[in-house]
Formats: structure tokens, C-alpha cells, sequence
């Protein structure tokens, strides 16, 4: 399985921390996107992070990141379901060259959306963008929201994703006051390409050969962006008849484009008025 996230306990630390692996959902996200080699780095270790945090959802729901920012890459959007479907997009300027993600991001905000029916509303969090890269900013945010110190250690190619999470529960010092350190350093270790072939446990094996590991179950990512023509066809009516025929009269059709998805809808005259019988007649 090469799509999946792997949670783990480091039992006589008291640290928590999970891998995620993505190949095939992460070139579907990129299929036809042709983003600046910059934009794809950030765009998967955003991914990375999501679904890091993503895998903790108990409940169904949906967990959106999103990060604003006045630099040449204006912003960056994943979300997840509870049941790992994963699906992202950024919007960038033409000519990006390589930069610190500070100045590709510019000053902006990082903002977190918990969507779930057992909630009466979402749940929403907006902070600053703190940090020299997507790692420190997401480390920045478990600091204030979780109160837990955590690292992030993020890899991104054109081909795959590997991220590792580390978070130190509250009684780590009194387990080993030593072993937080210890633990922050061996992670560290991990190099770009060479841990990608290998399993988690083998990974953690590697990394963590001198502690006792307990790992959970793999949970697999699928990509989540299946065509829904539905969603399409109840926004054209949210709009109005009149509204839309005036966009046919100008255009000669509806165009409509699901950036996240990157994904078009074409609809003609003989389409939208099939979209408008058919709202008659569940009305009726």
C-alpha cells in the first residue's frame, strides 16, 4: 500500500507520531495542473499536513487548510474527509522562481475549517502565517491550538510525498527527560529519496531502532475528486433561469470550472434547460 497514513507511539517516550506516504493520489492531484516545480513543493507538503491531521477525524466530517497570502503563490487549499479522500489546489502567478516560502507566500493567514453534521456549526481557526516554511507554520499552530511541541519533517517530489509527525505528549520529561531531544534528532535523519521504497514499520524501524515502537493500523488515501455534475446543475439554478439564459445569449453556453477538481462543465441551450425541466419536476 502506497497511499497511506500510519500512526505510531514511541511507548517509552511518550511520543506520538504518524507517516504519510502518498505516488498515485499525489500525481492524480497534479494530473493537468502544470504547476511551477515552487507551488507543487508547497502544494504536497500541505498535503502532507492534512492528512496528518486529517487522520485523527472520529467522526464524519471534513477537515479544510487553506493558506492566504499576498506573495506570487496566493493560496494553497486541501481538504480531507474523515475517510481520507484528499483533494487540493493553488492559485499562483505566472513566473515564480525559487524562493524562501516566506516570500512565496508573502504576509497572510492560515486558516482551518472543521466541518461535521454533529457540529451545529463549523469550527474555524485563523492565525498569521508564522514560520520559514510549511513545517514551522503548521509546528507554530500545534503550538497554540494543541499545546503539544511537534516537528514536521516534509518531502515532496513530482512523483511522491513523504511526511513524518512527531508530537510530545505531556508526560514524555518524566518518562526520559532526554528522549524528546533524542527523538527530534533521529528524525531528523531522514533523507529525500531513500526511506520512500520502505515500509512505515521498516522507516521506523530505521529511525528508531533503539526504542520500543508500537504502530497502528495504515489507513489508505484515495483521491477525492470524483465528477459531480449535480453540484454543477444545482448552482446553475441557485442563479436563476434569467440569469443563466442571459450568460447562453453572450456565450453560446455555460461554462463552469471546479478549480479544485480542475474540472469543466460545458452546457448548452439544449443541456440548461434540461437542468431547469428537471427542477420543475421535482417541484411539482
Amino acid at each position: 500500500m502506497s497511499n497511506y497514513v500510519q500512526r505510531f507511539l514511541l511507548e517509552n517516550l511518550d511520543i506520538r507520531g504518524a507517516i504519510v506516504r502518498l505516488d498515485s493520489v499525489w500525481t492524480a492531484m497534479l494530473t493537468g495542473r502544470d504547476y511551477p516545480q515552487p507551488v507543487t513543493r508547497l502544494l504536497g507538503e500541505m498535503s502532507a499536513v492534512t492528512l496528518l491531521m486529517g487522520e485523527n477525524l472520529k467522526q464524519t466530517g471534513r477537515l479544510t487548510i487553506q493558506l492566504n497570502g499576498n506573495g506570487p503563490v496566493s493560496m494553497l487549499v486541501i481538504d480531507c474527509t474523515d475517510t481520507l479522500h484528499i483533494r487540493g489546489m493553488a492559485k499562483h502567478a505566472e513566473n515564480i522562481a525559487a524562493q524562501p516560502v516566506s516570500e512565496l507566500l508573502g504576509h497572510g493567514q492560515l486558516l482551518i475549517t472543521l466541518d461535521m453534521p454533529s457540529m451545529r456549526e463549523c469550527y474555524q481557526s485563523i492565525v498569521p502565517l508564522d514560520g520559514n516554511n510549511i513545517a514551522e507554520i503548521f509546528e507554530h499552530y500545534f503550538r497554540q491550538s494543541e499545546q503539544l511541541p511537534s516537528r514536521l519533517f516534509l518531502i515532496t517530489t513530482d512523483t511522491a510525498i513523504f511526511g513524518l509527525l512527531l508530537q510530545k505528549l505531556p508526560n514524555a520529561d518524566l518518562q526520559d527527560p532526554d528522549g524528546w531531544a533524542r527523538a527530534e534528532t533521529l528524525a531528523a535523519t531522514v533523507h529525500d529519496h531513500a526511506l520512500f521504497d520502505l515500509t512505515a514499520e521498516e522507516i521506523l524501524t530505521r529511525l528508531f531502532y533503539q526504542e520500543t515502537i508500537r504502530i497502528f493500523d495504515a489507513q489508505t488515501i484515495q483521491y477525492g475528486c470524483k465528477e459531480d455534475p449535480a453540484k454543477i446543475y444545482a448552482m446553475l439554478r441557485s442563479l436563476g433561469r434569467e440569469e443563466v439564459d442571459s450568460i447562453l445569449k453572450e456565450f453560446g453556453e455555460v461554462v463552469v470550472n471546479d478549480d479544485i477538481c480542475n474540472r469543466e462543465y460545458r452546457l448548452d441551450a439544449i443541456a440548461v434547460d434540461a437542468v431547469f425541466r428537471e427542477a420543475g419536476s421535482t417541484i411539482h
